[in-house]
């Protein structure tokens, strides 16, 4: 057996995307490689919040139906774990409420009309604009190593490696899917993939059991409360372009103040982590294949932005279809 006979598919890239889409094609009987620059809790898909919500990704023709798909998947993973609202069980999904601030319904399309319960907030529960919803809070850590241990049982495997171009796991197999994020700058290569730099602080959490985000598209500054396990999440930023990985003090106590002002609580937190990732953003989705002859494939799905988890099995089933059936 030679090297390219030993996998039928190489998928760069081991965050949510990458893992995701290697579990479609092993358990379709595929034999599945997934090279990764670096361990899944160390990707930048480890640093995401975990809340399901279309957010920043384009194109809005394909989001919905790829947020949906992905919304189903989260749904029955947390019925089945049997903790929907409890500490998330096996795959660290949790059915939470939540509010939306400054959302209108009628301004989210016709997906929202498939989200259960999503609604106008009452006065009580906001003094303002924003939709409340009952949705999946993934804790991102436990579900990146529940994806792994399901590829490996399903025969899949992963290696710690890094690709400087295609033409290097094509060497080991005849399709390769490309999941590789921000490295797909590089790699492909495609300069219209930059960071949108996300900062986030974990506090211990003061009692706080829904979630909470407020999103102004005209400032690189977020603000939202997410209840994971392991701590309370604050966040957070969307600062286009900027590559730095290094936690900013400032913009770390300015995210502390914004949520305090939510909740009053959160002001005395005692602070846990501060965490840096860099979402990998492109004017829409790349979702397609690419024949380079003499029988090679590549399928690429990157540029997922901030909303990676959101359309992660919708993208990753798409993917799985392009490899399956190359030629339809």
């Amino acid at each position: 057996m030679t090297a390219r006979d030993s996998a039928d598919v190489i998928v760069v890239g081991g965050g949510v995307a990458g893992l995701t889409t290697a579990v479609e094609l092993a358990e379709r009987g595929r034999r599945v490689r997934v090279w990764t620059r670096a361990p899944a809790e160390r990707t930048t898909s480890a640093v995401a919040g975990g809340l399901w919500w279309p957010y920043r990704v384009e194109p809005r023709s394909l989001v919905d139906a790829w947020s949906l798909t992905s919304l189903g998947v989260y749904e029955e993973l947390a019925r089945r774990d049997g903790r929907g609202d409890g500490g998330g069980g096996a795959a660290g999904v949790r059915m939470v409420e939540g509010v939306h601030a400054g959302v209108r319904l009628a301004e989210l399309g016709p997906w929202a009309g498939r989200v259960p319960g999503l609604r106008e907030v009452t006065r009580a529960e906001h003094d303002g604009v924003g939709v409340r919803a009952r949705l999946p809070l993934i804790d991102m850590p436990v579900h990146l190593a529940w994806l792994r241990e399901r590829l490996l049982a399903a025969g899949g495997a992963v290696e710690v490696r890094t690709a400087k171009g295609l033409d290097e796991p094509l060497a080991e197999a005849p399709c390769v899917v490309n999941c590789s994020g921000l490295g797909a700058r590089d790699l492909v290569p495609d300069d219209s993939v930059r960071p949108v730099r996300g900062q986030l602080v974990v506090v211990e959490n003061p009692g706080v059991d829904t979630w909470f985000t407020a999103v102004d598209s005209e400032s690189a500054d977020t603000t939202y409360l997410l209840p994971q396990p392991g701590g309370l999440i604050l966040g957070g930023t969307a600062e286009d372009g900027d590559w730095s990985l290094e936690p900013d003090p400032a913009t770390a106590e300015a995210i502390v103040r914004r949520c305090a002002r939510v909740r009053p609580e959160v002001a005395g937190a005692r602070i846990l982590e501060h965490r840096v990732g860099l979402r990998p953003a492109r004017p829409a989705v790349r979702l397609e294949r690419e024949h380079l002859g003499a029988g090679r494939l590549v399928v690429h799905n990157y540029g997922h932005g901030g909303a990676g988890v959101t359309v992660a099995w919708g993208c990753a089933r798409d993917a799985a279809r392009l490899v399956m059936d190359p030629d339809g």
